[in-house]
């Protein structure tokens, strides 16, 4: 779709809701008294970590291969992914029938390289050569892509990646109105790497005439989507920074995204590693639900937020994206003991 996504009407994001809806799984809204203390607000918590292949990629990239031409789904496609959107887009393309390349970075977990295979993609890994790893596994798959007349798909950058996203903003919407709860939501925190999720549940509230504050999640050292909001135009992360959130390590917002967070997004916050640590944990033993570092982070913000001085309001929904990590690594990231 090449015309403004901000022009989204409601009857579009909802034949995108019905489309994506037929194979993917309708995720709980849950909620804990426990967790409500500890944020001083009431949560509400989107568990797409329990969506098929483990992450809410799924939704985006089933989108977009629905919309390629016959001759573009028999000859395939190729993407670069650190491991989400890889899994993601291979379970769409095994759906589907097109064939599935995909570029890592070599470093990425274990775990999401052997989903990757199992959903029957082929793996291809990028080298580093001390640019942004990013950057390396895009340039990897452009050339793929052009010595094997793939179609190249990028994970966020992209309009049906983004419109295909906007599912979880509708089903989100459609459970939270089923509480019957007497005020809307007051903000709705989103994990942001490149922004595409953050965008296509935008376009969901904005076709929803949703009065929600959208706020977006970003690990420290990788807010370069606040930077871009606070400047009016994009920013780069020059240097890469340590942090456990590793699908949240976009080089900038993509130009696609970014247009439409422009005109939407209330703010961004940042987690550090040590929010996130504690996200997790809380997940695991109020909700028992197993999250990802990035996954967790938007748990993380609605946790800290109030003891920073950020005023979420009193009915806070987050999402938590993801939980493809190994159990060893789980344990040990929720065992370690907080930094005082």
């Amino acid at each position: 779709m090449q015309t403004s996504l901000l022009n989204t009407p409601w009857s579009t994001t909802h034949e995108v809701f019905e489309t994506v809806r037929t194979i993917s799984r309708e995720t709980p809204l849950l909620t804990s008294a426990a967790l409500d203390e500890l944020a001083g607000c009431r949560l509400f918590i989107k568990a797409e970590s329990l969506q098929h292949t483990g992450s809410f990629k799924l939704r985006g990239a089933f989108y977009r291969l629905k919309n390629l031409d016959p001759a573009q789904r028999e000859i395939g496609v190729v993407a670069f992914s650190s491991g989400n959107f890889a899994q993601g887009l291979a379970r769409a393309g095994q759906i589907l029938g097109v064939p599935v390349t995909i570029v890592m970075p070599h470093d990425v977990p274990q775990m999401k390289v052997l989903g990757t295979k199992r959903y029957g993609a082929r793996v291809v890994f990028s080298e580093p050569d001390g640019r942004p790893r990013e950057m390396v596994a895009a340039e990897t798959a452009a050339n793929l892509a052009e010595s094997g007349h793939l179609t190249l798909l990028h994970p966020f950058n992209d309009s049906d990646v983004v419109l295909g996203h906007s599912s979880l903003g509708t089903e989100l919407l459609q459970q939270f109105e089923a509480l019957h709860e007497d005020q809307p939501m007051d903000a709705l925190l989103v994990p942001a790497g490149g922004g595409g999720l953050a965008a296509g549940i935008a376009l969901a509230l904005r076709s929803h005439q949703s009065t929600t504050r959208l706020i977006a999640v970003e690990p420290s050292g990788y807010d370069d989507l606040a930077r871009s909001l606070a400047a009016g135009e994009r920013h780069r992360n020059e240097t890469a920074s340590r942090t456990l959130c590793d699908a949240l390590q976009a080089v900038s917002p993509g130009p696609v995204p970014f247009s439409v967070l422009l005109e939407t997004l209330s703010g961004a916050l940042s987690v550090t590693d040590e929010d996130v640590r504690q996200g997790m944990r809380a997940a695991l033993e109020h909700l028992k639900l197993v999250l990802e570092p990035s996954g967790a982070s938007a748990l993380a913000a609605a946790l800290v937020a109030k003891r920073r001085g950020v005023d979420l309001g009193s009915r806070v929904c987050v999402v938590c994206s993801g939980g493809n990590i190994a159990a060893a690594d789980f344990a040990k990231l929720v065992a370690e003991e907080p930094r005082h």
